[in-house]
């Protein structure tokens, strides 16, 4: 009876492991789906918002910031950190670090102290720091080549994010930078976490003070077009009120002078995406890197935007919307050509923080823990000997996540992981009604678990076990088939104005982030009020470009509406907080 009992338990234990493992793995298949179909979002529309900075008629405008002759870029750099110095005054109220040029280690841990407690570098040290931080990268090559014969290890970190704490807790575990301890960083610094910025100047810092340990490699994220959409420009904007232009302006030019790569031992690639059919390094050694947009530019968008796969051959990278996959053919060929070992690239999330792929040929690393949620996945680094052996190094920074039980951290990535989905299903509601309807052929309202699932597919085009997920998502109606529109039951608009038509309202939900950007664009003085003929005809340029048929009479009721005291202005912020989707009811998982 013991026996059976234990047996029992035992099945018990493996079922649910199981289930609570599936459950995880779903969520975070979710996650990732919807962030590349954002990305594909992104580059398709890149060209556009390039357009727009480049050609906004405002008099100043975002554009003028990054055009303007009186930019910083072209400030004499030999001048520039006493031009600032002239021009910028540090009051006697403020008690952060305070820099001095060279900068020494002992400046690197004041900043690092400083961003413990959540100080703010004053802007003059800012603009100094990224002012000198162009001069060291612009005599750097576009492929750097490091040795491990002066050093026993050099440490290769992934995606930060903007995840302060991960980089701290790199240092803790690992070590600060020094001629002893050699770092590569592998791009994406910034975005999507909060510290974006600190994380920028402890690492410029370090590399000012050890040029030749601390080596850093351009990622996808180190792009102003990107940074519109995913955080960083509106961090630097919240941080920095009063000199945030010239600060984002320096950090344009900054990152247009990062490296493309770094080679070790003359065996070990490091670059942040991958590679296609068509990488050629000497190619990329001799492009003039400050002049390239990465994302239109084929070859940088191949190394920044890549991602590897088990099949050979090199094919377009769907998911994404830029780059390919690459196949282990691909990365042979390349590693014949160069007499290449080992491809360390990043870009990519992995639950452990790591992934080997390839027969052992291509890493994947990546840093920041908890990047979608809390709890989400660890973050790791590669340490490399002079064997050029790799050995991986695992953590997770926890703030809640130890309080939890397995079941609740679980429970708590899958919520978050559903809402994001049921927002997105929300933002196709007519062409997901559109694509059911076409399975009803009765008129019933409701379809069949497969038909449900081709339908959601078709439309979302997310790769998503969506038989799996019905459960989450939509209800059974007695007949045993798919009440569709309970995928909606749950969802409504924020907050509901009548004059927003329903297509139009779905519309502007669906494209909330690009009018974000566009409108920031052309937000002069950053104070979230934009002139409704100003709204009227960015809006009508951004339908032209995507083919959007919404009637101009219809958005010009809609603005009206908007202008609450009726000034001639809208409160962008109010407008965006109007057509996001909220949660009537939170479902729980089953």
């Amino acid at each position: 009876t013991v026996i059976r009992a234990a047996i029992l338990i035992q099945k018990w234990y493996r079922f649910t492991m199981a289930r609570l493992e599936m459950r995880r793995r779903y969520s975070l298949s979710i996650f990732q789906s919807i962030e590349y179909a954002d990305e594909q979002d992104q580059l398709q529309l890149s060209n556009f918002f390039t357009f727009m900075l480049d050609h906004c008629t405002h008099p100043d405008s975002v554009s003028q910031i990054f055009t303007s002759p009186s930019a910083p870029q072209v400030v004499d750099e030999g001048l520039c950190l006493k031009e600032f110095e002239k021009k910028i005054d540090v009051p006697d109220s403020y008690y952060g670090p305070r820099l001095s040029f060279p900068l020494t280690v002992e400046d690197a841990n004041a900043l690092l102290h400083a961003f413990r407690n959540e100080q703010l570098l004053h802007a003059r040290y800012v603009l100094q720091l990224l002012s000198e931080t162009r001069r060291v990268l612009k005599e750097m090559p576009n492929i750097t080549h490091l040795s491990t014969s002066y050093s026993k290890e050099i440490t290769v970190c992934g995606d930060l994010h903007g995840n302060l704490d991960d980089l701290l807790l790199i240092f803790y575990k690992n070590g600060l930078p020094s001629e002893q301890n050699r770092y590569v960083f592998n791009g994406d610094f910034v975005d999507r976490g909060k510290n974006s910025m600190e994380i920028l100047i402890i690492l410029f810092a370090f590399l000012l003070i050890y040029p030749n340990d601390l080596h850093l490699n351009r990622g996808n994220h180190e792009d102003y077009i990107m940074n519109l959409r995913y955080g960083f420009t509106k961090e630097v904007s919240k941080k920095y009120k009063d000199h945030w232009k010239q600060i984002l302006c320096l950090l344009r030019d900054v990152f247009s002078w990062l490296p493309l790569a770094t080679i070790i031992d003359s065996k070990v690639l490091i670059l942040h995406g991958g590679i296609s059919d068509t990488t050629d390094l000497d190619f990329l050694n001799a492009l003039e890197r400050n002049k390239v947009r990465d994302h239109i530019h084929v070859r940088i968008l191949d190394i920044l935007w890549s991602d590897p796969r088990s099949q050979n051959g090199c094919t377009p990278n769907k998911c994404r919307g830029g780059g390919c996959y690459f196949g282990p053919d691909v990365t042979a060929k390349l590693f014949e050509r160069y007499n290449l070992k080992m491809l360390i690239r990043s870009h990519e999330f992995k639950p452990e923080g790591y992934e080997i792929s390839h027969d052992g040929k291509v890493i994947t690393i990546f840093s920041a823990s908890n990047y979608y949620e809390e709890g989400s996945n660890r973050g790791a680094y590669i340490k490399l000997n002079p064997e050029l052996t790799p050995r991986f190094v695992q953590y997770q920074v926890s703030k809640f996540t130890r309080r939890k039980n397995l079941q609740e951290r679980v429970g708590t990535i899958e919520s978050s992981a559903l809402k994001s989905l049921r927002e997105k299903i929300y933002a196709h509601r007519s062409e997901l009604t559109s694509a059911f309807a076409q399975y009803d052929i009765n008129g019933t309202g409701g379809i069949s678990v497969n038909d449900w699932a081709a339908a959601m597919e078709s439309v979302l085009q997310l790769e998503l076990p969506w038989r799996m997920l019905r459960s989450q998502l939509a209800q059974m109606n007695p007949d045993g088939e798919v009440d569709f529109m309970s995928c909606f039951y749950d969802l409504k608009m924020g907050q509901p104005i009548k004059e927003a038509q329903p297509a139009l309202a779905e519309t502007l939900c669906r494209y909330r982030k690009d009018l974000e950007i566009i409108f920031n664009i052309i937000d002069k003085d950053h104070s979230g009020l934009i002139s409704l003929e100003e709204f009227s005809q960015t809006w009508r340029l951004f339908a032209s470009h995507l083919g959007i048929d919404v009637q101009d009479d219809s958005i010009g009721k809609l603005v009206l509406s908007i202008d609450y005291n009726k000034d001639g202005h809208i409160d962008f912020n109010e407008f965006l907080e109007a057509f996001h989707v909220v949660h009537r009811l939170e479902k729980k998982a089953t």
